[in-house]
């Protein structure tokens, strides 16, 4: 490894382990909460430093974002290509909580903390509407497919309500499980295993919203 390449690599060692600590922060203790400062004291580093990567804290939370949105879709992508449209958005739905379960904090700071940077539109200018890069083009597209294969109950569903709904309850599983870290031994409530309560509400919206026969 020439010394080039190993620079380099100390370099995105070093801005990853800032976005680590930046991104847990922001979740603990809410973005207006944190300042590059504390960052650096998480790390153990000087602002000063921190500063040489990132220019202030909402091009920091902004490029959080930009990572921990691509690296979703990349993960739901090839969901399109299975040839069932049922199983298409099954998958699609456990592998969304999958990466939700994998990075806890990456989804608390995705869909669970409140960010300036939502209301952007600049930001999500390069990736909106783009299955392949924008989770929420991707399972609207799925459903549109499901409904143009003759899948849904609904002849003429409004596939924006659809794709929320199966959104929203995914999210209900994955935030009890996140906030509350249902235990199967937590006896006064008898948690059933994660995948057992992600497959029930897959099963319920889907024969509702599809009919009983999926």
């Amino acid at each position: 490894m020439g010394s080039k390449e190993r620079r380099e690599r100390e370099r995105d060692a070093v801005r990853t382990k800032i976005l680590d600590a930046a991104r847990a922060l922001f979740v603990a203790q809410g973005y207006e909460g944190v300042s590059m400062r504390a960052i650096a004291e998480q790390i153990e580093y000087s602002p000063t430093l921190i500063y040489q990567y990132f220019k202030d804290k909402e091009t920091l939370v902004k490029e959080l974002c930009y990572e921990d949105f691509g690296e979703l879709a990349e993960r739901l992508k090839d969901t399109i290509r299975i040839p069932d449209p049922i199983e298409r958005l099954r998958q699609c739905g456990r592998e969304y909580l999958q990466f939700a379960i994998a990075f806890p904090n990456h989804y608390r700071l995705m869909f669970m903390t409140p960010l300036p940077v939502r209301d952007d539109k600049t930001m999500w200018e390069e990736t909106h509407g783009n299955p392949e890069t924008d989770a929420y083009a991707l399972l609207l597209r799925l459903v549109e497919m499901a409904a143009e294969e003759g899948a849904l109950r609904d002849p003429n569903p409004d596939a924006n309500l659809i794709a929320q709904t199966l959104w929203a309850g995914l999210h209900g599983v994955i935030a009890l499980e996140i906030v509350m870290a249902c235990k199967e031994e937590e006896e006064w409530l008898f948690w059933r295993p994660l995948s057992v309560r992600t497959e029930a509400m897959l099963d319920a919206l889907i024969k509702g919203l599809f009919g009983e026969k999926h």
